[in-house]
């Protein structure tokens, strides 16, 4: 059993991708960011960044006791690791697809999210950054493209790749992009988009966190107040 700490923010979608299209037996343990629930000390023990999601696979495959993972991506390697799935059985494309994911952690992730902040969460609107933001995800819009020419999915088949960049798409419209601009974004993402284990795991996203969205005072604190040293 595959427990999963989780809220349906892009980097918790993506763990659920991969759940639900290998039928990997897991439970779910929401985790509300908005009310801080990341920052209790059962928590903190398998995620010390604090941040969701996060595993704990009772049937580790070296049958020894439990093991822990943080951090979305190296979740998505253990779990395709784990059910030799959704990562190449072969060097060169496990290299294309570890590289993509490392894009999306390292770039796509962050920099969408900072697009999100700036843009929607801000309490003051700041032009620069809002600026700033727009063009590099536009950019980053412009290299996944390039990557899609020719390709139905980043790195050979549908992978761990394509599950971490996906999450991160889905909100584009609120990003300020047109997927008509990137016709090979479009394509691929509706190929993912209609796959019956993303309809069910955005499903599943719908009942962990069915709030309207809005962005109380106390949420904005415990994301975005946070410091080394928490009151």
């Amino acid at each position: 059993m595959i427990h999963l700490h989780y809220w349906p923010t892009p980097n918790g979608h993506k763990i659920t991708l991969f759940l639900e299209e290998t039928g990997l037996p897991y439970t779910i343990h929401p985790v509300n960011i908005g009310k801080g629930e990341q920052f209790a000390p059962d928590f903190l023990k398998i995620a010390p960044n604090n941040r969701m999601p996060a595993i704990v696979d009772d049937e580790p495959a070296d049958g020894g006791a439990p093991i822990s993972i943080f951090e979305s991506g190296a979740i998505l390697l253990y779990l395709a690791e784990k059910t030799g799935r959704f990562l190449g059985p072969d060097l060169r494309t496990r290299v294309e697809q570890t590289q993509w994911l490392m894009w999306q952690m390292g770039g796509l992730g962050p920099m969408l999210g900072q697009n999100h902040h700036f843009n929607r969460y801000a309490p003051e609107k700041i032009p620069y950054a809002i600026e700033r933001y727009l063009k590099e995800t536009n950019r980053l819009y412009g290299v996944l493209d390039r990557r899609l020419e020719g390709r139905a999915f980043i790195a050979g088949d549908y992978s761990i790749a394509d599950m971490a960049a996906y999450p991160w798409i889905v909100p584009h419209e609120a990003q300020g992009q047109d997927l008509t601009d990137f016709p090979n974004v479009q394509r691929w993402f509706e190929a993912i988009r209609t796959r019956p284990a993303t309809e069910r795991a955005y499903a599943l996203g719908e009942t962990v966190n069915a709030s309207s969205g809005e962005m109380t005072e106390e949420a904005r604190r415990n994301l975005f107040g946070q410091t080394a040293k928490r009151d």
